[in-house]
């Protein structure tokens, strides 16, 4: 074949250092500009990001050179860097690790739709029960006692 052609929309999901609700109002639009920065740094597409105080979603369309890994050490390693320089009473940290979830072309707007509206899905259930209930939906196997940072 003479070219390369790919279409890979990943749904990434992570949290706060200990789910600690540090994403507050004033900085949330200024730290979504900033993350999308970095995606398109690297050559891909942030289709839609949103989230609460404790946690993130983001889907993108990753550059075929980029990998899951290296997006999210790029992302929560320069957002953490860049939020840490701002003047702030408490350091902010992501948590180690993070949920990457292949989507297709045909599910993205519904997955765009779920990020858009996660106060509505947060009014009854928390960050972990929403991420134990992706990690079953894509029958990821986990082990309970190190889930959690």
């Amino acid at each position: 074949m003479a070219g390369t052609f790919t279409q890979i929309a990943m749904h990434f999901v992570f949290s706060t250092k200990h789910r600690a609700p540090l994403i507050t109002p004033d900085l949330r639009s200024e730290l979504y500009k900033y993350i999308g920065g970095i995606i398109r740094n690297e050559k891909s597409v942030m289709v839609e990001i949103g989230g609460m105080s404790d946690h993130l979603h983001l889907l993108c369309l990753l550059h075929p050179t980029s990998s899951t890994s290296e997006m999210m050490r790029l992302v929560k390693a320069n957002s953490s860097k860049w939020i840490n320089a701002r003047p702030r009473t408490t350091r902010f940290e992501w948590q180690d690790g993070y949920g990457a979830f292949s989507v297709s072309k045909s599910i993205l707007p519904t997955v765009s739709e779920y990020i858009r509206n996660q106060e509505e899905h947060h009014r009854n259930k928390t960050f972990q029960e929403e991420f134990l209930e992706f990690l079953k939906k894509h029958e990821i196997e986990y082990d309970p006692r190190y889930i959690w940072d």
